[in-house]
């Protein structure tokens, strides 16, 4: 059983349906780009390199295999061992942003260790940092132990724009509250994040995090070495990004965290920042300066790419269903001339291989002849052999009639075709044409009327309501047919030419093929049709209907 799409739910719903799923999609996807980018990596050689199928490398692929069963939990800290020798055992910190929700923070970390993986395909100890998480290993101790390297730092193109002591005073101000809450923490999760108004109603965001398997005394040490390297590094950078293994910090003038993180201070925040600590002397320092923290060029540039994206999609999906309605259109049409073709040895039984006692008229191409086809009466126009432009004419009378419905037209029933031989089966209609009562003294002024609007309905369907517009070129009283009813239907479009609406106005032709009087003046002078080229012919069909003569 085939399903019919309800014609209300049209083909641009459908577009418009698939365009908002693919902005949809596209626009999570991008958010989740945004919000979790990569940031850094670092192969450590301290801890020398493993072999291939060595019992480090197998533990190390068991641990990232690992990875996608991790339990979630609140704190975003995990901490996983796998193996038994110390020198061949895989040690590993995991830690997410403390906004971070803990299913995001799974699919950070599994994203961190595959790529990780990739990037340090031998090396014993390896970092990478992400947006929302860290992920490190080493064949040596890392839990409960506070390194400031490796690390990296991401500075924003734009400076304050403002005064630098205003600035340094704000962002002090920020600091320090950041770093009270955030080594105040405990033991599950040492984070925090705040705001801070400045001038101009400038607002700075603040971030800070320490491994919360580290002391109190050694986050405020690694958080106050990394604050420490602020005035060189980014100075009066409208956004900052410094960060090491135990501990980090972030700030920028646009909101880069989970609102709902924002809480009540829950400590007092020091009179003063404490001087950096010496680095000891057996400290690793490995840091590079990496991408650039500003979002703005990164939001556009990928924002560009979904708009063109979707415009790309919107173009394809047009352009498909546009060829597939024409494909549609014409399929639909030669089902159509199929089911209206007969045979022409049937059509020459019909007429009694077109006898003269069968004919009914003859017009400019060709006799018209009775007949019985399928039981049902039919007038049946055959082509005459030298009839001008007929082959072209014929077609153009087939499409024409075809699809046209209107009870001031006569009927299409079919038509044929073999060899030279064409055929334009019509209904029947016993009174013929109005030629016959046209100048008869005995026609009603009621009919008369009757048959004067019925042409103009048929005139006006042709040009305004059917599916496209007709001009008819050479309406006569010899081509309105009568039905039993004195019914008035419009025939012989043998010269019919379809037009788009845009070229209505004026079409020229070089064929002027119509009846003496009543062509109308710019059709005969200079070849020029339109609507007005039927409207002038009916003006004129009308005064002999009302005059009589």
């Amino acid at each position: 059983m085939s399903y019919v799409m309800p014609k209300s739910f049209s083909t641009w719903q459908c577009l418009v349906l698939l365009s908002a799923l693919l902005i949809s999609s596209l626009l999570l996807s991008v958010q989740s780009q945004l919000e979790n980018r990569f940031r850094y990596y670092s192969c450590q050689t301290v801890g020398g390199n493993f072999t291939v199928n060595s019992s480090y490398e197998v533990n190390l692929n068991s641990f990232i295999s690992s990875l996608s069963s991790l339990p979630q939990n609140e704190d975003g800290f995990y901490n996983v061992s796998v193996g038994e020798t110390d020198n061949e055992k895989v040690n590993s910190l995991m830690l997410c942003r403390g906004d971070v929700k803990p299913t995001d923070c799974i699919g950070c970390i599994i994203r961190a260790g595959q790529e990780i993986r990739e990037r340090c395909p031998n090396e014993k100890e390896a970092n990478i940092w992400y947006d929302l998480c860290m992920l490190r290993y080493s064949n040596h101790t890392l839990l409960n132990t506070m390194e400031t390297s490796p690390g990296f730092y991401l500075a924003s193109d734009f400076d304050f724009p403002g005064e630098k002591d205003a600035w340094d005073n704000m962002l002090k101000d920020l600091l320090e509250e950041l770093m009270s809450r955030a080594a105040s923490g405990g033991s599950r999760k040492k984070f925090a994040v705040s705001k801070k108004s400045g001038p101009s109603l400038q607002t700075l965001y603040g971030l800070m995090q320490c491994t919360p398997d580290i002391s109190e005394r050694d986050c405020i040490d690694c958080l106050t070495r990394n604050i420490g390297r602020i005035p060189i590094r980014c100075n009066t950078k409208m956004g900052c990004e410094q960060v090491s293994v135990s501990c980090g910090l972030r700030y920028h003038t646009s909101r880069f965290y989970d609102l709902t993180a924002e809480e009540p201070s829950r400590a007092t925040p020091p009179a003063h920042l404490p001087s950096p600590p010496p680095p000891p002397s057996n400290e690793r320092v490995r840091e590079e300066k990496g991408f650039v923290i500003d979002d703005t060029k990164g939001v556009v540039f990928i924002v560009m790419i979904v708009i063109g994206g979707v415009v790309i999609l919107i173009a394809s999906c047009l352009v498909i269903v546009l060829i597939l309605r024409k494909k549609k259109h014409n399929h639909q049409n030669e089902m159509r001339k199929d089911s209206l073709k007969f045979e022409f040895s049937a059509v020459r039984s019909a007429t009694n291989n077109f006898s003269p006692k069968n004919e009914l008229g003859e017009g400019g191409f060709g006799k018209v002849y009775k007949g019985v086809l399928n039981g049902q009466e039919v007038a049946v126009k055959r082509l005459s052999d030298n009839a001008q432009q007929g082959e072209i004419q014929f077609k153009n009378e087939v499409l024409s009639m075809a699809n046209l419905s209107h009870r001031n037209l006569v009927r299409l029933v079919g038509f044929s075709v073999e060899n030279n031989e064409r055929a334009l089966i019509y209904e029947y209609l016993p009174n013929r044409s109005l030629d016959n009562f046209i100048f008869d003294k005995v026609l009603g002024w009621s009919t008369r009327y009757g048959i004067i609007e019925g042409v103009a309905r048929g005139i006006l369907y042709l040009h305004q309501d059917c599916h496209a517009h007709i001009i008819h070129r050479d309406l006569k009283p010899g081509n309105v047919l009568l039905d039993k009813d004195m019914t008035p239907k419009i025939s012989d479009f043998g010269l019919a030419k379809l037009f788009d609406e845009s070229q209505i106005s004026k079409q020229f032709t070089k064929n002027i093929m119509a009846t003496e009087g009543y062509i109308a003046p710019e059709f005969r002078n200079e070849g020029q049709i339109s609507f007005k080229t039927d409207v002038y012919s009916f003006g004129v069909l009308v005064l002999e209907i009302l005059s009589g003569k």
